[in-house]
């Protein structure tokens, strides 16, 4: 799996042509499925805001690219429905888009219903986070980030890539300073990033920071 791992969103040309160029093909061109389920985990998120994300509104609307098709896709609803129903529908897809909110309440049912096992068989689709579809992608996102109770009573995640991410840079409570004090709890290296910032994953061991705004790398 490809992945984009975003603050905010595809928000400025530089990230827009980072996700074409692991599309491998034009937008317009690509089938989408669009994961809305972290919002439910997060006080901050309302049903308009989800409905905001599945309609492409807002500020860097990410279903609202242009592509040939976008579903919405709910794990939360496929233990309920089969592997057998689902599976195929995440198969065809080029492309997941995959909205913030709390990482934990994202990898709680991604676990719960199967799509995280069927990941690492997903080599030519592209994974787009915002925020906590992001970071659900890290080992850990620290306990700061955590606003569901988790079952397992920690902040671990996925951990298909080995480093963490620290949104939103530039909000108020999302200082540098507020960063290297998160960061600290953390067992590995880390990227701090704004909402004009994208990480770059098209493959093992591969990483790229494209940005038109700021970011760092922890430790320096």
């Amino acid at each position: 799996m490809r992945l984009l791992l975003t603050s905010g969103g595809v928000s400025n040309p530089s990230i827009e042509a980072a996700l074409v160029d692991l599309l491998g093909t034009p937008i317009a061109e690509c089938d989408a499925l669009c994961v809305p389920t972290a919002e439910w985990g997060h006080p901050y998120c309302t049903p308009a805001s989800a409905w905001r994300f599945v309609a492409g509104r807002g500020g860097s609307p990410i279903t609202g690219l242009g592509w040939r098709s976008v579903g919405l896709l709910e794990p939360t609803a496929l233990p309920s429905i089969g592997r057998d129903r689902w599976e195929p529908w995440v198969r065809a897809a080029d492309v997941l888009l995959v909205d913030g909110g709390d990482a934990t309440y994202l990898h709680h049912w991604l676990r719960e219903s199967g799509l995280a096992d069927l990941l690492p068989e997903l080599t030519d689709t592209v994974w787009v986070g915002v925020s906590a579809g992001s970071m659900v992608m890290t080992p850990r996102i620290g306990t700061e980030f955590v606003e569901w109770d988790p079952p397992s009573g920690d902040d671990r995640t996925l951990g298909v890539v080995d480093f963490s991410i620290f949104p939103h840079l530039g909000m108020p409570e999302n200082t540098m300073e507020a960063a290297e004090t998160w960061a600290q709890q953390l067992d590995g290296p880390a990227y701090v990033i704004d909402d004009q910032t994208a990480i770059v994953v098209p493959g093992e061991g591969e990483v790229e920071v494209v940005s038109e705004g700021t970011w760092r790398h922890l430790p320096d």
